[in-house]
């Protein structure tokens, strides 16, 4: 209540006039004492937290993802086509692949700017994460994301109602969870000494897929962040989503934990075996998890198949994957709210 009185309050004085105010003759109608429509209305305050099992946005309501991924670093260009035509399938995150320089062209504070300013204004959550680390076992690649989130701080400072930070995308290769944790024990103090206060998403080792690993040891590194504000995130594909007894034991043994847990990534198919796609849908459903599918569109390598959308513009979805995540019974459509700091915007 606290929180609402304040942006109530907020709200109110961005709408008073002082015989001071240095705004130009065409926001105020002097005469009138009435402010134009081209005011912008106040920040919300604060940010996401985690409690428990669950995600909070800045008003204080559980905000449950529902998103795709889009490749930005890889696809600069199609960015600005990509984000709205993702907002229009009723998504209400998208997570964005970026890079630190590691293995890609880097992506430079001006352009993360750029691309939460178009999420804002499609009412999106941001998921920004950074991809270089990928697989790699060695803690220099993930400390190699942690110099990158600090130097590009501004981007996220007061923007913690409206981005969340995955820190290293599918960091440690290796299906071992000890040096795992001991790379995030170490990294998640760092950011937040930095002055970061976003909620910060970890995925789990095994390339994502190691779910186990959060149920062992995603305790211990929730527990350093001195926010308290770290949640996690299992990518499910031929190994950790291949059947509804998988899918179910390796979120389960998450919650259970009273940790906050998502789907960061799924597909209905991949090179390491097929997947129970229908069943990681109604159970995340049914138990109120996030989930974000696996990618708007980009994908090669052999892996084509994973594109959600057959054309940037989203006019045409994959019929195997797409149709189903869109629009399936438990599909995006039928099962995403907006975020409520977006209510009320047009």
């Amino acid at each position: 209540m606290k929180k609402i009185l304040s942006v109530l309050l907020a709200a109110v004085m961005a709408l008073s006039l002082s015989a001071c105010s240095d705004k130009e003759p065409a926001e105020i109608v002097t005469e009138a004492t009435t402010v134009s429509e081209t005011v912008a209305p106040a920040e919300i305050e604060g940010g996401f937290t985690v409690d428990g099992t669950k995600l909070y946005d800045a008003l204080g309501n559980e905000f449950v993802l529902r998103g795709v991924n889009h490749a930005h670093t890889w696809f600069k260009e199609m960015t600005d086509i990509a984000v709205p035509a993702i907002a229009d399938t009723d998504a209400n995150c998208v997570r964005i692949v970026l890079s630190d320089g590691g293995q890609w062209t880097k992506d430079d504070l001006a352009s993360i700017e750029e691309i939460i300013a178009l999420c804002r204004e499609n009412k999106l959550i941001a998921i920004v994460e950074v991809h270089d680390a990928t697989g790699k076992n060695d803690v220099a690649a993930l400390d190699k994301a942690v110099d990158y989130w600090i130097e590009m701080k501004d981007a996220l400072i007061g923007n913690e109602a409206y981005v969340i930070l995955n820190i290293a995308n599918e960091w440690y290769g290796e299906w071992k969870a000890e040096a795992w944790r001991d790379g995030y024990l170490s990294a998640i103090p760092k950011l937040r000494e930095a002055g970061i206060e976003n909620t910060i998403m970890v995925d789990a080792a095994g390339w994502g897929q190691y779910a186990k690993s959060v149920a062992q040891y995603g305790k211990d590194i929730f527990e350093c962040d001195p926010l308290g504000n770290t949640m996690f995130s299992i990518h499910m594909y031929g190994a950790a989503g291949k059947d509804s007894r998988t899918i179910k034991s390796g979120l389960e043994n998450v919650t259970k934990q009273e940790l906050c847990v998502v789907v960061g990534e799924f597909g209905y198919n991949h090179s390491d075996g097929d997947v129970d796609e229908d069943y990681i849908m109604s159970y995340c459903t049914e138990n109120g998890i996030g989930y974000m599918g696996w990618s708007w569109k980009g994908n090669g390598g052999g892996v084509e198949y994973l594109d959600i959308a057959t054309k940037w513009d989203g006019s045409e979805l994959s019929a195997d994957w797409g149709e189903n995540l869109i629009n399936g019974e438990n599909g995006i459509r039928n099962t995403s709210k907006l975020c409520s700091v977006f209510d009320g915007q047009e």
